[in-house]
């Protein structure tokens, strides 16, 4: 019989962390070896994006594949390991950001890019956020959005927080953006004209006044969703920019 290759060293590391990063065999029960693990994850997506992440389960991977449910476990120890690596995978290769950009310009395009990332995957938006992600994708984009905050001359930590709270940003306005691209365009059109008819100007002068400038009133809901987004971004930013700008006077 021929010799079985040595267990690898236990790491210590999660699971998740071990097999994003190549750096463990997979599981060890099930039957013999007929699979790998970029193949499970694949499946995995495949069942997220055709049916919605809610649909991703153990047996339905397997289903997938043609193969049982216990086999999948030589390739990932449980459903939340399996989760945080497809999770990494969709949100695909870091953006490449031109060097002559300054750290705002930068910064947006770093942010514009997850946004657009996110919406060609929006079953994203329902993976559970209960720990930071630790995978070489989502690492490749925080590296990234750190380097374009370089030229700002902020210090370490702080370019960390804001970097993070522009990607906790995007993906809040994200998920809006889903909703609305979801729901009844008919019923946003009726919004301004139901509201006009049953707000007493008196106790709602500031909602009356938006309602009879338009303000509610969109000819292309879809272009207006994105339109939105970028506005509150760049306000986002406007105020990154400002900070920029006095931190140094205000220690």
């Amino acid at each position: 019989m021929a010799a079985q290759p040595p267990a690898p060293e236990p790491t210590g590391l999660p699971r998740a962390v071990e097999l994003a990063w190549g750096l463990g065999a997979g599981g060890t029960r099930g039957p013999r070896r007929g699979l790998s693990l970029e193949q499970v994850v694949d499946a995995a997506v495949e069942v997220a994006e055709a049916e919605g992440f809610g649909a991703v389960s153990m047996s339905r991977v397997a289903k997938q594949v043609g193969y049982t449910t216990m086999s999948l476990y030589r390739y990932v120890d449980s459903k939340d390991t399996l989760v945080a690596l497809m999770s990494d995978r969709v949100i695909g290769d870091a953006p490449t950001l031109d060097p002559a950009l300054g750290w705002r310009d930068a910064l947006f395009a770093w942010g514009m890019a997850e946004f657009e990332s996110i919406m060609r995957h929006p079953w994203w938006l329902d993976v559970p956020l209960g720990a930071p992600p630790t995978g070489p994708n989502n690492m490749a984009w925080l590296e990234v959005g750190l380097a374009a905050m370089a030229p700002s001359g902020l210090p370490e930590p702080v370019k960390f927080q804001l970097v993070m709270n522009v990607s906790f940003f995007v993906i809040g306005r994200t998920r809006l953006v889903r909703e609305l691209s979801a729901s009844d365009p008919n019923v946003d059109a009726d919004f301004g004209r139901i509201m006009a008819q049953v707000l007493d100007p008196e106790r709602f002068p500031a909602i009356t006044r938006a309602l009879r400038a338009q303000s509610f009133d969109q000819d292309d809901p879809n272009d207006w969703e994105v339109a939105d987004f970028r506005f509150g971004f760049e306000r986002l930013l406007d105020g990154y920019e400002r900070f920029v700008e006095t931190f140094g006077r205000e220690q």
